[in-house]
C-alpha cells in the first residue's frame, strides 16, 4: 500500500470539519437499524464532496457506504473517522489495496474492540475518578466540585479525541494495530479493573446510610448502627449499591426512577423519625 503524505487532496479545513460533525452529531438521528451510521455518514459529507464532488454517482455511492450500521465509543471511536477519511483520501488517489471492502471491514472489524476500549476507560475509569475529585472538591457546597468535572470532563474528551482523529488520518491503516491483538485485550482488562476498584472507592467513600436506631433497655442502650460497624463496616450502604446494581442491571430500572424512590424513601424515614421523636 502506498504511503500517503498528509493534506494531498484534502485540506486542514475539510478534515477539521469532519472530526467537529463526528464530535457533535455522532448521536443524530439513531435507531437500532443503524445506531451512529448517519452520523459518521454526516462527518464524511464534507470528505467525500472534496474528493468526489465533480462525480454525483461515486458521491452517492460514498455516503451510501458509510450509512450502513455502526457503532462504537464516539471518543475512543474518533480514531476510525480520522483512518477512514486517510484512506478515502488514498482511494481517490488511486492507492493499491485500498478498496471499498477494505474501508468497510476497516470500520467493521474495529467498532467492537473500541467499543470494548472506549467502554472501559471513559464510563469505567475517567467518569468515577473525576467524579470523586468534584464530590471531594464540592463537599459542603463548594461550586468548585461540579466547575472541575464539567470542564475537566470536556477538556480530556475534546483534546484527546481530537488527536485520535488526526492521529487515525495520519496512520491510516496502520492504526489498527494499536487496537487488536493481546496487547489491547491486556489493557482492556487493566482498565476495567481499575474503574471497578475507582468506583469502589468512591461507593465506599460517599455512599451513606446511617441508621439511627436506638433501643433503650433497663440498664442500657443498644445502638443498631454501632453493633453493625463492630460487625460489618459500611454494611448498610453496601446493601443499598448491591440493590441499586440489582435493579439497574437485571430488572432494566433507569436510575432516574431509583433516585425518586430513595428520595421517597429518605422523606418517609425523616419524616417517621421526627414523629417517634415527638411522642416520647
Amino acid at each position: 500500500m502506498a504511503e500517503r503524505k498528509t493534506y494531498q487532496l484534502l485540506d486542514k479545513k475539510t478534515v477539521h470539519k469532519s472530526y467537529f460533525r463526528w464530535m457533535m452529531y455522532n448521536l443524530v438521528a439513531t435507531s437500532y437499524e443503524f445506531l451512529e451510521a448517519f452520523g459518521f455518514a454526516y462527518a464524511m459529507e464534507p470528505v467525500l464532496k472534496k474528493l468526489y464532488g465533480k462525480d454525483p454517482d461515486k458521491l452517492k455511492e460514498a455516503l451510501e457506504r458509510h450509512s450502513v450500521f455502526y457503532n462504537t465509543e464516539p471518543q475512543l471511536g474518533a480514531i476510525v473517522n480520522g483512518m477512514t477519511v486517510g484512506l478515502e483520501e488514498q482511494r481517490a488517489l488511486g492507492a493499491e489495496g485500498v478498496t471499498d471492502d477494505f474501508i468497510t471491514s476497516l470500520k467493521v472489524g474495529l467498532m467492537g474492540p473500541l467499543a470494548g476500549i472506549g467502554d472501559s476507560m471513559i464510563p469505567g475509569m475517567l467518569i468515577p475518578i473525576l467524579l470523586s475529585i468534584g464530590m471531594g472538591l464540592g463537599a459542603g457546597g463548594n461550586i468548585l466540585g461540579p466547575l472541575f468535572y464539567m470542564v475537566a470532563y470536556n477538556l480530556i474528551i475534546v483534546l484527546g479525541s481530537r488527536y485520535l482523529f488526526y492521529k487515525g488520518y495520519e496512520l491510516g491503516a496502520d492504526a489498527v494495530n494499536l487496537f487488536v491483538g493481546e496487547m489491547a485485550q491486556n489493557v482492556t482488562q487493566a482498565i476495567t479493573v481499575l474503574g471497578t476498584i475507582v468506583t469502589g472507592g468512591v461507593a465506599a467513600t460517599y455512599v451513606k446510610l446511617p441508621l439511627p436506631i436506638k433501643i433503650n433497655m433497663a440498664h442500657s442502650t443498644l445502638d443498631i448502627q454501632q453493633i453493625l460497624d463492630n460487625i460489618f463496616p459500611s454494611l448498610a450502604p453496601l446493601l443499598l449499591i448491591l440493590i441499586s446494581w440489582y435493579f439497574m442491571s437485571k430488572k432494566h430500572v433507569s436510575p432516574i426512577k431509583l433516585i425518586i424512590v430513595y428520595f421517597i424513601l429518605a422523606f418517609a424515614g425523616v419524616g417517621v423519625e421526627y414523629i417517634i421523636k415527638a411522642t416520647i
